[in-house]
């Protein structure tokens, strides 16, 4: 017997699973992932697909953004600051604070209208946890306010101002992740 397509809904909750398990095993400072890990993935997994349970708001985003040092959310360089949209304004990205972050010219310049996931799988690296956290909130509310969360993946497509299926759902060894990008020290 064939497994059902997944849904855009159950490949979000997969990554998101995922982002919490690596988030609580980052803070430990774990250098593997321990049983608690994989109960916390289980548990929201089963819970955000079935709808029992849902993510994090984007409040506590907007806080750490706050409230940490001004740098680059991609590269941690803290001089030539501008502000950058995570899903590009070209593509339909929105002006909302959750959407803006800091970027260096640098950075900023290079990601140009790329989505974030684009880029960063463009340079090779995987994004800092907190960063894709925010990034899979702000994906999941617009498939949840366009009503597209229980499509199929598939069917994911153009209509969107990013790719859907680029959202990781394995990820890079524990020891590889970092929980957020460590600010550049300049002299």
């Amino acid at each position: 017997m064939s497994k059902p397509p997944m849904t855009i809904r159950a490949h979000i909750a997969l990554c998101y699973a995922n982002l919490a398990r690596a988030h609580a095993a980052l803070d430990r400072g774990a250098e593997e992932y321990a049983t608690v890990d994989h109960m916390i993935k289980a548990r929201l997994q089963r819970g955000l697909t079935e709808g029992t349970m849902k993510m994090g708001s984007l409040y506590d985003d907007e806080r750490l953004k706050m409230t940490a040092t001004q740098a680059c959310y991609y590269c941690g360089d803290s001089k030539h600051l501008c502000v950058d949209h995570l899903i590009p304004k070209m593509r339909g990205g929105s002006d909302a604070s959750d959407n803006l972050i800091w970027a260096c010219r640098r950075c900023n310049s290079s990601k140009g209208g790329r989505d974030m996931l684009e880029w960063m799988e463009s340079k090779g690296r995987f994004p800092p946890v907190l960063l894709l956290r925010r990034y899979v909130k702000i994906v999941a509310r617009y498939c949840d306010e366009h009503g597209c969360l229980d499509h199929e993946l598939s069917e994911s497509g153009e209509s969107m101002p990013f790719d859907v299926r680029k959202l990781p759902t394995r990820f890079p060894p524990l020891k590889e992740l970092t929980l957020w990008t460590p600010p550049i020290v300049s002299e």
